[in-house]
């Protein structure tokens, strides 16, 4: 993935320099740090991470300099985040939190596992925790480092994360739908509309919400859903589905799709998967 050559060039860049040019002391252990650290950074570069990792976290504990100590910690962990090792890489995250709270790089360490988080959602039809999990840690991230850049980053991961949050609560409302489960889908739709309506699944959800209460008879209840709904979106198709419920004689314009709009939409959403 193109964001992920990108952070990986970051930590590279941002972490590589550890030379002897440093020392201002005599190891007492046999083992050389700055050799064991050196041997790990070009495993890094070429793309060997487990190896990396290994080398990394054998320079931690060979360096009784503090900040050289905590550097080798976070480098061990973006190695194994850079071969899916997510858990692990987590563990190690949090052990080097704990273990160096003062360290200057705990908000890179800090954003590493937020992207973690991130990188393990997948769509809206499997399990909701990794979306949970990023949404949390994203706006722990945000709170602690309100003016960070990687907020500005994470602000438009959120925006992701509250959509597909949404498209979640949409897909089981429609499965209920579709099994006439009508209370059950009902209060799904509640939730997009209480809790997610930033996001482009509120005309549907309220689209839904008409169609559901009017089937079931609760037509004042339809009622105040499409005035919602045109209100706020009166020029939108989902309107004029809504419409059509309320008032049967009316025709749905059939209007021609600008084929230049969806190439451009294509490439966007071909731009957010390779940032995902």
């Amino acid at each position: 993935m193109l964001f992920r050559s990108f952070l990986i060039l970051l930590f590279i860049v941002t972490f590589q320099s550890c030379s002897k040019d440093e020392l201002v002391y005599e190891p007492k252990e046999k083992v050389d740090p700055y050799s064991l650290y050196k041997e790990a950074l070009e495993a890094f570069e070429r793309n060997e991470f487990f190896f990396a990792s290994k080398k990394f976290s054998e320079a931690e504990l060979n360096f009784e300099e503090v900040d050289l100590a905590a550097k080798s910690a976070v480098m061990s962990s973006f190695s194994l985040y850079a071969i899916n090792f997510y858990d692990e890489a987590i563990d190690n995250i949090d052990r080097y939190i704990k273990t160096y709270p003062s360290d200057k790089n705990v908000i890179y360490a800090e954003y590493l596992k937020t992207i973690i988080y991130f990188e393990q959602i997948s769509d809206e039809k499997k399990d909701l925790k990794p979306l949970i999990d990023a949404d949390n840690s994203i706006d722990r991230f945000i709170k602690k480092y309100p003016n960070s850049e990687y907020s500005i980053d994470l602000k438009f991961k959120k925006d992701l994360i509250q959509n597909q949050l949404a498209a979640k609560e949409l897909f089981v409302a429609k499965y209920y739908i579709s099994t006439q489960k009508w209370v059950p889908a009902i209060n799904r739709l509640k939730v997009i509309v209480e809790k997610f309506d930033q996001t482009i699944f509120i005309e549907e959800a309220l689209h839904r919400l008409v169609e559901v209460n009017y089937h079931i008879g609760l037509k004042e209840e339809a009622n105040k859903y499409a005035q919602i709904l045109g209100y706020n979106y009166n020029s939108s198709e989902w309107f004029e589905q809504s419409y059509k419920i309320l008032n049967k004689d009316y025709k749905i314009k059939k209007i021609e799709r600008d084929k230049t709009f969806d190439e451009e939409n294509n490439f966007f959403k071909k731009i957010i998967k390779m940032i995902k």
